[in-house]
């Protein structure tokens, strides 16, 4: 199971590109087109901080982030399209 994280703007419009495989990058490349989990900030600068501090996390922190929002690990992109 691959993770990603990453830093949206506009993610009713990224989810519809990973979906429909319109983009060339590590996503499609791995094949990821569903939302697991999710965070919302108010600023880019607070988005980025909080992308550099759980990408420097170990996989099982990772995994238990996300288990702590989302157990099942159900897609959570239709909350957004």
């Amino acid at each position: 199971m691959v993770i990603y994280i990453g830093m949206i703007e506009n993610i009713k419009f990224r989810i519809t590109q990973y979906k429909k495989k319109y983009t060339k990058g590590f996503a499609n490349k791995h094949g990821l087109d569903i939302v697991v989990y999710y965070e919302k900030f108010e600023s880019p600068e607070d988005t980025i901080t909080r992308k550099k501090q759980i990408k420097k996390w170990n996989r099982l922190w990772k995994i238990n982030l996300n288990n702590d929002f989302n157990l099942d690990w159900n897609d959570l992109s239709y909350f957004f399209i």
